[in-house]
């Protein structure tokens, strides 16, 4: 599986950013999808997960209420519709494929086998 990411840019405090993660490959569909950020300085964080039918999402308790995962197996995407953005969302933004699907695993990077090439989000204040 291959994935691309796109959608980042620079937004106000308060604005909104979609993110999209595009996949090749035909078993898209069977992977569970997640979305990472890594700040200047930090490890690399989850903010959240999608299993592989849409049914469940999960996400970090700092961007609960604000961020939404979505995704469409028919066109091999996954997204990441940010609203009420803040500074410290400020991040580069990576999109990962995890076979396993498990949910309790899905906040750990080594779950995931596939990465996205990252897309910066910066927020100003």
């Amino acid at each position: 599986v291959q994935l691309q990411a796109s959608g980042g840019g620079l937004v106000q405090a308060g604005g909104s950013l979609r993110l999209s993660c595009a996949a090749s490959g035909r078993t898209f569909s069977s992977y569970a999808m997640g979305w990472f950020r890594q700040a200047p300085g930090k490890e690399r964080g989850f903010v959240a997960t999608i299993n592989w039918s849409g049914s469940s999402t999960y996400y970090v308790d700092s961007v609960k209420g604000r961020f939404i995962i979505s995704r469409d197996n028919a066109k091999n995407t996954v997204n990441l519709q940010m609203n009420s953005l803040k500074a410290e969302d400020t991040a580069v933004y990576y999109c990962a494929a995890d076979r396993r699907g498990r949910l309790d695993l899905a906040g750990s990077t080594g779950e995931y086998e596939y990465w996205g090439q990252g897309t910066q989000v910066t927020v100003s204040s």
